[in-house]
């Protein structure tokens, strides 16, 4: 039967077909579609599926649902595995017992990422497997056949989607998705295997190193590696950019010997096979110059004389996101060809740039137009991972490194020595991923700011998924809710407020309050998203300017796409009715629509 998947969906349904029983994540684009489409059949299926806490939170649940015989997953974007680092590198020595996949979603070009690691290298640094998918469909079967390969050799297994092949649609092949139990036997006690004492951890690493060779020897046969030997140029190409190669011959006619890699360790044999036969290739990969540095080892050893094309000579760029158009141009260079100058798209000369910008009503736009009216331009904003990182034209963001690190990088600081007014902020869902510890920190270091908890009850940026301020689990159904406020009181924040960013009289006064405070304060500036209450089906009131404008821009200042202006201001159809710019309005001009 054949379907017509999202990338990410694929996955999901190679967790299912595989008879995994336990899958846990946490949201980061381009992964978060894998537990959304999960959480919505988990009961049909019986698998448990959840909305981890943070990566490391989801990989070590997986960890305990292997070790109980389940064959789990834990999905999470590339930058994740860095939170999940920690449980990661000693699993590789530990092992697994059921089947365990980690998929770790690349983001070639930073289309929603701080930065464009490559999850290889990770998995060369903890010698476990990978599998890097080409389309859709190998994500699918690449998914069941790592469940295969974990327990075969008692590791876990990374499955490496980019943000082109988790977003991608494509036809694909599906199979029988198991009836019955799909929990395991249970855990069984063994200390030795289980426990990372030193005197277990020397030996299970000789363990590790020994168990190399035999991956290797079994990925080697593996349908995604393929090699086809035509002449003395080649192509050797991994992942997505084995399609790009393999379409941009047939664009060119050339016949070439071409070797796609879809597995790591990568298939020496096949590389020491076409490094043999051809005086010249080129070698086309995302990101990080894996294959390209392991065919420079094959190629010291068998054919010295070969040159090697690739991202050490600049045909192929170290940086940024491959597409068919760039892999075409750098092999027809190679072959003394004439690349092709990509067009101009039409439009592009007269549409003047728009930068990102918070949707119209956001109560994060309030707050921080608040934050900026209680402290000031001079003040120092350290800002954290998610939507209200767009808020960098409103002025308040002077920072923004890695989930958590707002809170923490302030105490830096103020610690360093800066003596200025400190505003840090974070959302809500990043708050109880990583914030927390920097929020305990500080308190316990007697750090002096303020830290602003954005709170619009949900993980916006990557899709609505929920988190525990929510009240709901990842299967919606009904469970604790915590409360941010008591968290910040129990972790030590001497001043701590609630307030309504929409009320913008009691926002400010509130941020001048913790701006004053002697110590660390805390203000949750909490109003729900307002995509989300849309699709709840809320009706917003709408505002419109009247004839008492006088053209002052004091409303343009707050930045909202629903504010136009010409001589005067005019609010336009997306208008959510926060009514924020009414009260910033000095001539009383804005009014709601009766």
């Amino acid at each position: 039967m054949r379907e017509y998947l999202l990338g990410n969906v694929a996955i999901a349904r190679g967790v299912l077909e595989a008879g995994a029983g336990l899958a846990a994540g946490y949201p980061g684009t381009p992964s978060s579609e894998i537990i959304d489409t999960l959480s919505g059949i988990a009961s049909r299926y019986d698998i448990h599926v959840e909305w981890s806490v943070n990566e490391k939170a989801a990989l070590e649940v997986a960890i305990g649902g292997s070790w109980a015989g389940t064959r789990s997953v834990a999905t999470m974007k590339h930058v994740g595995l860095n939170v999940a680092a920690d449980p990661f590198m000693t699993l590789a020595y530990l092992g697994v017992d059921a089947g365990l996949v980690i998929v770790s979603a690349d983001d070639p070009y930073c289309h929603s990422s701080q930065n464009e690691q490559d999850t290889r290298r990770y998995a060369q640094f903890a010698s476990v497997p990978c599998l890097d998918p080409a389309d859709p469909q190998e994500a699918k079967d690449m998914t069941i056949y790592a469940f295969d390969l974990s327990e075969r050799f008692s590791v876990p297994v990374l499955l490496r989607p980019t943000t082109r092949v988790s977003h991608a649609r494509s036809d694909v092949e599906t199979g029988e998705i198991p009836e019955g139990r799909r929990r395991g036997r249970g855990f069984r006690k063994d200390p030795a295997r289980r426990v990372s004492l030193p005197v277990n951890a020397r030996p299970l690493h000789r363990a590790l190193i020994d168990k190399q060779r035999d991956i290797e020897r079994e990925l080697e046969s593996a349908p995604w590696n393929r090699l086809v030997l035509k002449g003395d140029v080649g192509v050797i190409a991994s992942g997505i950019a084995g399609l790009y190669a393999e379409e941009a011959l047939a664009n060119l006619g050339a016949d070439l010997s071409l070797l796609r890699i879809g597995t790591y360790p990568a298939p020496s044999r096949m590389i020491e096979e076409i490094v043999k036969n051809t005086s010249k290739v080129m070698v086309v990969e995302e990101l990080e110059p894996v294959v390209e540095e392991m065919v420079e080892i094959v190629a010291r050893r068998c054919n010295p004389e070969l040159e090697i094309l690739g991202k050490s000579s600049g045909d192929i760029p170290r940086a940024g996101e491959l597409d068919l158009l760039t892999v075409r141009n750098a092999i027809a260079r190679m072959l003394g060809m004439s690349a092709i100058v990509p067009k101009d798209l039409p439009g592009t000369g007269i549409v003047p740039p728009r930068p990102p910008s918070l949707c119209p009503g956001c109560g994060h736009r309030a707050a921080y137009y608040a934050m900026r009216k209680a402290f000031g331009k001079d003040a120092i904003y350290t800002n954290d991972i998610g939507c209200y990182t767009i808020g960098i034209s409103m002025g308040t963001v002077d920072t923004c490194l890695c989930m958590g690190a707002s809170i923490t990088i302030g105490s830096g600081i103020r610690f360093g020595g800066d003596e200025r007014p400190i505003c840090c902020c974070i959302g809500d869902s990043t708050f109880l991923h990583a914030g927390m510890t920097g929020l305990l920190n500080a308190a316990y270091n007697k750090s002096r700011m303020t830290v602003a908890i954005l709170d619009n009850s949900t993980t916006a940026m990557t899709g609505h998924q929920p988190h525990p301020g929510t009240g709901v689990t990842a299967t919606g159904e009904d469970t604790v809710r915590i409360s941010l406020e008591g968290i910040a009181r129990a972790l030590g924040a001497g001043h701590v407020e609630c307030v309504d960013p929409y009320n913008l009289e009691e926002s400010v006064d509130a941020f001048t309050r913790a701006r004053d405070f002697s110590g660390l304060s805390v203000v949750i500036s909490k109003a729900p998203c307002r995509i989300l209450l849309r699709r709840k089906g809320e009706r917003f009131r709408r505002y419109r300017v009247t004839d008492k404008c006088v053209g002052c821009r004091q409303c343009v200042e707050f930045n909202c796409p629903a504010i136009e202006f010409d001589e005067k201001a005019f609010i336009n159809q997306l208008c959510t009715g926060c009514g924020v710019c009414a009260q910033i309005c000095p001539k009383g001009a804005i009014e709601v629509v009766k």
